[in-house]
């Protein structure tokens, strides 16, 4: 089991630093269409052009940048690689500021360690990719500069993220600056299985603003007693815990912009963690790895964020019927965010943020805030847009043509709605980013885990059956981890 819970916590750390999977352009991940075949149905991502024109004048009058070279740090390139074409934020920044990005390759084990040598020796390093330990701990460490004097915040096409961009503010000062958000934690299902099981569908639920917790045990609870004789079955399976707290709106660390304080005793949170040790007392949750939602109709809900719907659809029709345009037509499975408190007015999404940091010591802060201002460009323009969800709903093949994942325009649609901070309220908990007695791995067991994983995967583990225990064992941890950053 707790080798089982280590796959499940690296993995969903990767996700949610975008290591398995791209978004907001990043080019991480291999999007090659080569085809063994000439004639092949499926339409090739680089046949979609991208007009750089129609930022001109979102950006005339910025500093002139002409020339310039940033040097990014990270475990992947954002020029193209592996015939990829080039993202629309690096279209923009290569087109219209006339400016590069020069990769400075490292491992995703090394990132740190390469970053703080880098600085310490004067290397040059201009941007490096937010991940959860920026702020505080990557700030204190003086890894970081705030961005404050290179972007203008009041520009109106940060209107939609202003409340995501605060907060993250640390000591008055934006050390990040998202433009967008990314990976979500939602929950995949089978409509065909909802239906056929007498259940509602989730989704219907939600657009009714009736996708509950009550809802949601109870349509695990009637899947489950329908098992048949000699079949097992299961309500959920996959990465759920940290989604589930956070669909409280509630966070363990709170921050009113200079004091940290404890929130673990938070009734909000209290309820979550019931519904938590409900399910697991009522073995509802399949702890086995799959990556997917199983095709054999064993487990109603798969929580897992958005990269992983792919290979599910393909899963479950791997021969699905493509259109004269190159893309799958439908797909039984559909997403929905995780459901809210019974009592709730609105909805809250456990996700990752599109961002880059300054690096401490950089002179080029204002092509840094370019290349964030082409990424916000590419994320807020509905052409830009249009463009992503073009490339987005095109199959997925390997070298030899096959198809290998693919996304339906409904579920794309979909998405990009759950991602929207006007819909639906993200959730950012300053825990996440305070060093490795918080949120590291270690040797992955109990003891040496971190706290905020252990808080939302410990009941799920089996490793505790109270959250009332849980919560008493690492209070005392919090109070001493925030008294540190408290006094920095």
């Amino acid at each position: 089991m707790k080798k089982l819970t280590r796959i499940l916590a690296v993995l969903s750390a990767l996700a949610m630093t975008g290591i398995v999977f791209a978004g907001c352009g990043d080019s991480k991940s291999s999007s090659s269409s080569e085809s063994s075949s000439e004639d092949s149905l499926y339409k090739e991502k680089d046949d979609i052009e991208v007009n750089a024109s129609a930022v001109d004048d979102l950006i005339a009058g910025d500093p002139d940048i002409q020339g310039q070279s940033i040097y990014w740090l990270s475990y992947y390139d954002l020029n193209p690689t592996n015939n990829q074409d080039r993202s629309v934020a690096l279209s923009l920044f290569e087109d219209k500021y006339g400016a590069k990005v020069e990769y400075i390759s490292c491992t995703s084990e090394n990132k740190f360690d390469t970053l703080a040598s880098r600085i310490l020796g004067d290397d040059p390093v201009d941007m490096f990719a937010y991940e959860w330990d920026a702020v505080p701990n990557g700030v204190t460490k003086d890894q970081y500069q705030p961005l404050d004097d290179y972007i203008d915040l009041d520009d109106e096409i940060w209107d939609d993220m202003s409340d995501v961009i605060d907060m993250f503010a640390y000591k008055g000062k934006h050390y990040v600056v998202p433009y967008c958000l990314s990976d979500p934690l939602l929950i995949t299902y089978s409509r065909s299985l909802c239906e056929e099981n007498g259940l509602d569908d989730p989704l219907e639920l939600y657009e009714d603003g009736d996708w509950d917790w009550d809802h949601f045990m109870d349509m695990m609870k009637t899947f489950v007693s329908h098992a048949e004789d000699g079949q097992t079955r299961y309500g959920i399976n996959g990465w759920f815990g940290q989604a589930m707290v956070q669909s409280t709106g509630e966070t363990f660390v709170n921050y009113d912009g200079t004091t940290f304080t404890n929130n673990i005793t938070s009734p909000k949170i209290e309820e979550a963690e019931g519904v938590m040790e409900e399910i697991m007392s009522l073995n509802m949750y399949d702890p086995t790895w799959y990556g997917y939602l199983p095709e054999d109709n064993s487990v109603l809900f798969f929580a897992m964020a958005d990269w992983a719907l792919g290979t599910s659809n393909l899963k479950h029709e791997p021969d699905p019927e493509i259109d004269e345009d190159g893309y799958v037509k439908e797909n039984d499975l559909m997403i929905v965010p995780f459901p809210k408190a019974n009592d709730a007015d609105e909805y809250y999404l456990n996700c990752n943020f599109g961002a880059k940091m300054l690096v401490k010591g950089s002179d080029k802060g204002d092509a840094v805030a370019a290349y964030i201002k082409c990424e916000r460009l590419a994320a807020m323009m509905d052409e830009y847009q249009e463009t992503a969800k073009a490339k987005a709903i095109i199959p997925e093949k390997n070298a030899q043509g096959k198809l290998k994942s693919y996304v339906t325009e409904e579920q794309y649609d979909a998405l990009q709605e759950y991602k929207d901070p006007s819909n639906i309220t993200p959730v950012f908990d300053f825990g996440y980013g305070m060093g490795s007695r918080m949120y590291g791995d270690g040797e992955y067991t109990y003891e040496t885990r971190g706290v905020m994983d252990n808080l939302t995967s410990a009941l799920l583990n089996g490793e505790k059956d109270s959250w009332a225990v849980l919560r008493d064992e690492w209070a005392a941890v919090i109070d001493e981890v925030l008294s540190d950053f408290n006094s920095k």
